[in-house]
């Protein structure tokens, strides 16, 4: 059965319910445009994101395996952060990876970008390929920060991606993004 397009509903106004070092969470109100009707919507509004496909030069992938406060466990994926507001996206990728793993250097270009969640959050994960990363210089991890780094081979990560050794959603899908259009 083929129906029509979905209606682009009309935001009407929001107020900010709490606010943290993190996100902040919103009620947003919109109004459906053809049949009047308005709801209010929480909305975590957060900085966007930025994880990094670092290959080096042998072709291997730069992982790294840290502690999430929301899952309460370790977690092995791709690196990245938080990005600064008005922060490229590339920039921020390789500032992240030389933060959180020493790697640095090669050539880094935007292979595109997610929204982690659009249901209930408004910000995006942009996922950027650094090709021909080698450690540069030294670690500047976070107060909260405390990360084993190491490297694989591409067919392994995806395959613990596909077998469940690696969960972080957003690491799946940067292994996935660099699989479709990085590999080149």
């Amino acid at each position: 059965m083929i129906q029509g397009e979905p209606a682009l509903w009309e935001r009407r106004g929001e107020r900010v319910l709490v606010s943290t070092r993190v996100l902040e969470l919103r009620n947003v109100r919109y109004r459906h445009p053809k049949r009047g009707t308005e709801r209010e919507f929480l909305v975590a509004h957060a900085p966007d994101w930025v994880n990094v496909i670092a290959r080096t030069p042998e072709g291997r992938i730069v992982l790294v395996r840290q502690f999430r406060f929301g899952s309460n466990a370790l977690s092995l994926e791709v690196p990245g952060g938080v990005m600064e507001a008005g922060e490229d996206p590339v920039e921020a990728g390789v500032r992240e990876l030389l933060e959180e793993t020493g790697y640095g250097g090669g050539r880094a270009r935007l292979l595109g970008s997610v929204h982690p969640n659009p249901a209930i959050m408004d910000n995006r994960c942009h996922v950027v390929l650094v090709d021909g990363a080698v450690p540069t210089g030294p670690i500047d991890w976070d107060d909260d920060e405390e990360i084993q780094v190491s490297t694989a081979t591409f067919e392994d990560a995806l395959a613990w991606a596909r077998s469940g050794r690696i969960v972080h959603s957003l690491s799946i899908a940067a292994l996935f993004l660099f699989e479709g259009v990085g590999r080149v």
